[in-house]
């Protein structure tokens, strides 16, 4: 693999975690996700299932974990099932995990190939109470798209179709929103190659740089530090594509004069960072782009302050919605008189300021567990306020990644410059 090894142990503590939450007597069985193919006979990368590899480690296609914590028999109360190679994989994909390598891995004694799954769920099932099986719940999902956890689903339920089947999605997702100290470790790690590439964008960027050579720049960075590549598509979106917010085509030129507002991440072993930045392209900010990128920058802070434990989403909401109105009075783009007439159920706020404040960050970007729980130490949430005037060709968001702490928070991302001093300082200083 190209990360360092997580260890093991924080595979243990999830099971043991999961386990302590299931029906007596049940089974819970998840599956990786698949290859996806494009066209001819090419293939997409492959991406692993986050609640697969929360649970085992297992970076790996053809891999199925089997969980059955009340099991008489303690071998048996953890399977994992991987891919067996030959060679023919070892010619056209190289080698594959050993049963050695995946016990070292995920922590797990018992590791059969994939082909005996079949024949190891009609023996083990019968003797259950109950099964669980897992899928992708996130309200922000694809529904069009059927995923291997689905099909895989519908087979276990057609085989058995007595069975009661009960749901790991709620459970998972609870579980994961509960950073452990190994994971903080990994999205640090994704943290420090993110800021390596923010450098050096803030290096490269000059005016004619067209948006998709500094996207180039980044990959290198990541790359060459270990991470896989992006955590998700990076906007590079100069001038007036700042005011579309998930803008990934970045085949402009940065224009003199303009700011470049730049939202992106590393990945470092399933793991995601998430920062956005704005910088001016020639190096210093207008008078009117301080002023925006400040109000920003006021409502970032305030809202940062109250990512703390026994908070919730929409209480964060709801006071950064009131704070980013008063920013937004006195930038003279919206009136105190008509945010005192506005409907409650239309605010006037929405028209610059028009997406949420924050979202749970992990093994996904937009990671899962409910939106109505409330803030408790380990979370890791996002600080991303915005301001996007179209008419003046003019967006800026700033985000941070935060971690909730018992005696408050952490930003993870504080040693990437953001105020408005530090971002012309790279400038000034005749680049890194």
């Amino acid at each position: 693999m190209r990360y360092q090894p997580i260890p093991n142990s924080l595979f243990i503590k999830n099971r043991k975690k999961l386990g302590s939450q299931l029906k007596d007597g049940a089974v819970a069985i998840l599956c990786s996700n698949e290859v996806l193919p494009t066209n001819a006979d090419g293939v997409f990368g492959f991406k692993q299932n986050s609640d697969l590899f929360y649970l085992c480690g297992i970076d790996q296609e053809e891999t199925y974990l089997i969980l059955q914590p009340n099991h008489p028999v303690e071998s048996h109360r953890e399977i994992l099932f991987i891919r067996e190679t030959n060679d023919h994989l070892k010619i056209w994909e190289g080698e594959k995990l050993s049963k050695e390598q995946a016990r070292e891995i995920s922590g797990i004694e018992k590791v059969l190939w994939s082909h005996q799954l079949d024949g190891y769920l009609k023996r083990t099932l019968p003797e259950a109470k109950s099964i669980y099986l897992n899928a992708n719940e996130h309200d922000g999902r694809n529904t069009e798209f059927r995923t291997k956890s689905e099909e895989f689903n519908q087979k276990v339920m057609a085989a058995y179709p007595l069975f009661e089947v009960n749901r790991l999605a709620p459970i998972l997702g609870e579980l994961r929103l509960i950073k452990e100290k190994e994971e903080i470790d990994q999205l640090r790690k994704a943290l420090a190659i993110t800021k390596k590439g923010f450098l050096r964008l803030a290096d490269k960027i000059t005016p004619d740089i067209h948006e998709f050579e500094l996207e180039a720049h980044l990959t290198h960075e990541f790359l060459i530090n270990r991470s896989r590549g992006h955590a998700f598509p990076p906007i590079m979106a100069s001038g007036k594509n700042a005011c579309v917010l998930h803008y990934v085509t970045n085949n402009e030129v940065c224009k003199d004069g303009d700011l470049i507002l730049m939202d992106f991440g590393a990945e470092y072993a399933n793991y995601n960072a998430d920062i956005t930045r704005c910088l001016p392209v020639n190096g210093k900010f207008t008078e009117r782009q301080k002023l925006v990128y400040k109000a920003v920058l006021n409502v970032f802070h305030f809202a940062k302050e109250r990512i703390v434990a026994g908070n919730t989403m929409e209480k964060l909401r709801e006071e950064t919605s009131q704070k980013m109105e008063a920013e937004l009075i006195k930038l003279g783009l919206l009136k105190k008189e008509d945010v005192e007439k506005q409907k409650p159920e239309s605010p006037l706020y929405r028209k610059y300021f028009p997406h949420s404040i924050s979202h749970h960050l992990g093994l996904d970007v937009h990671d899962v567990g409910s939106r109505y729980a409330v803030f408790q130490p380990g979370m890791v949430l996002t600080c991303e306020p915005g301001i996007y005037i179209e008419e003046e060709c003019l967006g800026v968001r700033l985000e941070n990644d935060i971690l909730i702490t018992e005696d408050g928070n952490e930003d993870l991302c504080s040693d990437i410059p953001l105020e408005i001093g530090e971002i012309e300082a790279l400038f000034k200083s005749g680049k890194i």
